[in-house]
């Protein structure tokens, strides 16, 4: 039976007799992570075949007990079973910001073994659908060639506006929006620090043009902050984001039991039985 979303649903603190302690709500790209985004993730990789490892660095002075040693550093990172693709949990390493956001999850992937450095990286703060990001590894994982484009950025477009998103109207080959005005898609510069494998991107002066590469946020009142963000480098493959872009705008609802406050009063809801 299909379960119907109510925009006045009450969502609060549950009632121990007739309120359920979880919900079905939508949008997706509104819903939040639900305070699981490294549970949900890992579990799409464990299921995936991909190897976690915990890397901890610290110091520790002489004479000072194990327990007691000030941990610098702690990464979670899970590999591919052919080690070409990665992703890090970098969230507890104060990473840097996108958006006044910090970086939760890193994924990159490069050509062939022989190289040390990713082709390219992808990079989602904290909010970002758990949901939309395992689509996005999922895609990933299928690929034999991780860093080879199948197609073009009219990829990224079609899976949304297919959704009913709406073309930028400033820039109707480059970015999208939701109906509502909230979320966005754009091919465009790519902000500081996010890095590729392309010598392009390293080389390219402050007055010379950049190579561009596709963005993703939410930001529900504008100019109130971000909800979340996602940034690709520039050789990410066009295809496996416009699996992140059609996962995003999916009008299938999502459980949830956690809402996002800066969104929770615009998300249709109904009670998970």
């Amino acid at each position: 039976m299909e379960a119907y979303l109510h925009p006045d649903f009450p969502f609060g603190p549950p009632s121990p007799t007739n309120v359920p302690s979880a919900y079905w709500v939508g949008p997706r790209h509104l819903a939040g992570d639900d305070g699981r985004l490294y549970d949900s993730v890992a579990e799409t990789l464990g299921r995936l075949g991909w190897t976690s490892l915990t890397i901890v660095r610290g110091r520790q002075e002489p004479e000072e007990a194990p327990d007691d040693r000030q941990v610098l550093r702690s990464t979670v990172l899970h590999i591919s079973p052919d080690s070409l693709r990665w992703a890090q949990w970098v969230l507890p390493d104060e990473p840097f910001h996108l958006g006044n956001l910090p970086i939760a999850w890193q994924v990159s992937a490069r050509t062939d073994m022989s190289s040390p450095l990713a082709q390219w990286s992808a990079y989602f703060t904290p909010d970002v659908p758990g949901e939309v990001l395992a689509g996005f590894l999922a895609a990933l994982d299928a690929r034999d060639q991780p860093a080879l484009s199948l197609g073009g950025p009219e990829l990224v477009l079609d899976a949304v506006t297919a959704r009913g998103w709406l073309l930028d109207v400033d820039q109707p080959g480059t970015g999208a929006v939701d109906p509502t005005f909230a979320s966005h898609v754009r091919l465009g510069e790519v902000p500081p620090l996010i890095q590729d494998g392309d010598p392009l991107a390293l080389l390219a002066e402050a007055d010379e043009a950049v190579l561009a590469g596709w963005q993703a946020w939410a930001e529900p009142v504008f100019g109130a902050g971000y909800l979340w963000a996602a940034s690709f480098s520039s050789s990410v493959p066009h295809d496996l984001v416009a699996a992140f872009a059609d996962s995003l705008s999916s009008s299938a609802p999502v459980l949830r039991r956690v809402l996002p406050e800066s969104t929770r009063d615009r998300l249709l809801r109904a009670p998970a039985s």
